[in-house]
């Protein structure tokens, strides 16, 4: 039987032989070392970005992450008043991630992964000065593109009365929780934006429910993210419902924190210690 079993592999054409091992590649997940150099190589690029690249290309993702808060609000305001309402409505929060992710923006929060495992690799002062340039560039020009999209909510006949209620709504809820609980909750979100990017290069034809199912676990989970929820501190500052010092002290920082601990200090040295020892090998 045996010599039988291998005349008919040995008959096998090459090109089967060779159809078979592409299959079996692409079958195959990428280890969590082939990951981080995927996602380290993006961030060297991210780092080798342009000022003005940055500037424009953060403010358009402070623009478009107001979709997460207009899609929330145009479920809240249509869907009927049901006790499971809440989580078809946070449905609508995806909108604006999948639209800043997708559409290759940047965002704050990715950043705080993307950017971070190439300075785990080269741990030079230098590196680490250009990561805080860039996470400084794109949180302002985040928190601008926030304001600008506020303004188009508030100041203009853009958003129909009928909608306008609920993302005022919304935004009271995520700007009134103080700065003690904003931190903790903005500890998972930043976790589970920085699993989004981790994820993403083995997602492929799949990203679109990737970036679905888990942004909207951010809205769900009631979890606090620092560029959509500037949003909704832009509307309730412009709304004269919250002041400066209120937005920055009792919400900003603590959130953007919460963030930063949670994507960079949490997650993002997990992923590094799953994949330390095999890239410091090849030194």
């Amino acid at each position: 039987m045996a010599p039988l079993i291998q005349r008919r592999v040995s008959r096998k054409k090459p090109q089967d032989a060779q159809a078979e091992e592409k299959s079996v590649s692409e079958a195959t997940a990428l280890s969590p070392k082939l990951i981080y150099e995927v996602i380290r190589r993006e961030g060297e690029e991210e780092l080798a970005r342009s000022k003005r690249s940055l500037i424009w290309s953060g403010i358009a993702a402070g623009v478009m992450i107001s979709l997460s808060v207009l899609g929330e609000a145009v479920f809240r305001t249509y869907l009927p008043d049901t006790a499971h309402r809440f989580l078809i409505e946070n449905l609508g929060y995806s909108l604006g991630f999948l639209a800043v992710i997708m559409g290759r923006m940047q965002l704050f929060t990715e950043n705080t992964i993307t950017t971070v495992l190439p300075i785990m690799r080269a741990k030079t002062w230098h590196s680490l000065m250009c990561m805080f340039r860039l996470w400084g560039i794109v949180l302002a020009a985040n928190v601008v593109g926030a304001f600008a999209a506020a303004m188009l909510f508030l100041w203009t006949p853009a958003i129909s009365p009928e909608v306008l209620p609920a993302i005022l709504d919304l935004s009271h809820h995520a700007t009134s929780m103080g700065a003690y609980q904003g931190f903790w909750r903005a500890i998972p979100a930043g976790v589970i934006v920085a699993l989004i990017v981790w994820m993403m290069p083995q997602a492929d034809e799949t990203s679109f429910f990737l970036i679905l199912v888990f942004t909207w676990l951010i809205a769900a989970g009631d979890f606090a993210h620092i560029v959509a929820g500037s949003v909704e501190m832009a509307v309730m500052i412009l709304d004269g419902q919250l002041g400066l010092m209120a937005a920055v002290f009792e919400f900003f920082l603590p959130v953007l924190a919460g963030n930063i601990v949670g994507g960079t200090i949490i997650f993002t040295l997990v992923a590094w210690g799953q994949v330390r020892d095999e890239v410091e090998e090849e030194k």
